[in-house]
């Protein structure tokens, strides 16, 4: 005999059309970050920038070279990416046509800006949903059901056959890889005004850090500049070290932070530990506390990254998974909880933390 499928609770009207619509937004999702992709490239963002902040259709479609028969269809972009947040309703001009305004979003998708604390993320999106990446998370659900011995390799590994930011990526795709590059330098960049601002009194009566993978060592200048009594030293990889030229600010050494980490009274990781594994991290942080003086002379690891918790509302809490989704596609790392961090912590020696949480998501 058969065996009857289990029944299942039908839902009622309003619920179904609810859920229709649910559907509909997370089946069709990809096409806002299409639409956001689409609106880099354009410069959409650079172009209202140049027009005051503020434009009409016409005078966007104008600065931009969009031909006439194109226009209504840029509209239509628009008005999808207002509705996404992406741009401002800006209301409506003397003559009645519909204004779009740049907000704190578009702001940073802005090219070409002069300013201190300004880092464009035109970078960071066109990596994100490049067709690597699509190609990438296309790949979940085989992955899923593939047994591995060892470490996991990453989506992004078994797929490309390539891992992100070595030497892989850059022989799968030369123009991904500086892509990827520009883009983790410019994700890693922004808010260091507000780090400074915000967390003034960490790097007070320092009188030395080393930043881990500081790139280009723009944190570090901003951390000398705060507190000029702090010396810097910049620690990444020879081939970044290579190509950036001495500023008699900052100290750049060529290495590898799981083997050696320049000594310091403090040891700075921003936005690292979450591309590694647990083990990696362990690893990482054991290489941290040895370059480091005790507690009682000041010694200390500054860790700037992550803490999931859906306490900072659902917006933030689901830019917080979908980062963590993000980094079971694309690397071998994850973003931790507290309880996380504290197994991180615990097993690499530290016997105490403190959690300071003034950095949004």
């Amino acid at each position: 005999m058969d065996a009857q499928a289990p029944e299942i609770e039908v839902p009622k009207d309003a619920e179904l059309l609810q859920a229709q619509a649910d559907l509909w937004r997370h089946t069709l999702y990809y096409l806002t970050s299409m639409g956001l992709r689409c609106a880099v490239k354009l410069g959409i963002p650079t172009a209202i920038h140049n027009l005051g902040g503020v434009s009409s259709l016409p005078d966007l479609a104008a600065a931009l070279s969009i031909p006439a028969s194109k226009q209504p269809f840029l509209g239509r972009l628009m008005r999808a990416l207002v509705t996404s947040g992406v741009f401002a309703n800006g209301g409506k001009n003397d003559s009645g046509e519909e204004l779009f305004r740049l907000n704190p979003l578009s702001r940073i998708l802005v090219d070409g800006v002069v300013a201190e604390e300004h880092h464009s993320q035109t970078s960071f999106v066109l990596a994100g949903t490049s067709r690597h990446y699509m190609e990438a998370a296309l790949g979940m659900a085989d992955w899923f059901k593939k047994d591995a011995t060892g470490p996991v390799p990453s989506v992004f590994e078994d797929v490309h056959s390539a891992s992100l930011f070595d030497e892989s990526t850059a022989a799968l795709d030369p123009e991904l890889d500086a892509l990827v590059t520009e883009g983790l330098a410019a994700h890693d960049n922004l808010g260091i005004g507000t780090i400074m601002r915000e967390c003034h009194d960490l790097f007070k009566g320092l009188e030395s850090l080393t930043d881990c993978c500081g790139g280009d060592g723009t944190t570090a200048r901003a951390i000398t500049k705060a507190h000029p009594h702090v010396k810097c030293t910049v620690l990444d990889l020879p081939k970044v070290i290579d190509k950036t030229p001495s500023d008699g600010i900052v100290n750049y050494v060529a290495g590898d932070l799981f083997h050696t980490v320049p000594k310091a009274q403090a040891v700075m990781l921003k936005l690292v530990l979450h591309h590694w594994s647990d083990d990696d991290c362990v690893k990482i942080l054991t290489q941290c506390k040895n370059a480091i003086p005790s507690r009682e002379e000041g010694g200390k690891v500054i860790v700037i990254d992550i803490v999931v918790e859906p306490s900072l509302g659902p917006a933030m809490f689901e830019a917080q998974t979908l980062m963590d989704i993000l980094m079971l596609v694309f690397t071998r790392g994850r973003q931790r909880s507290e309880n996380d961090w504290h197994e991180l912590f615990t097993k690499a020696g530290f016997s105490d933390y403190k959690i300071v949480k003034k950095l949004g998501a």
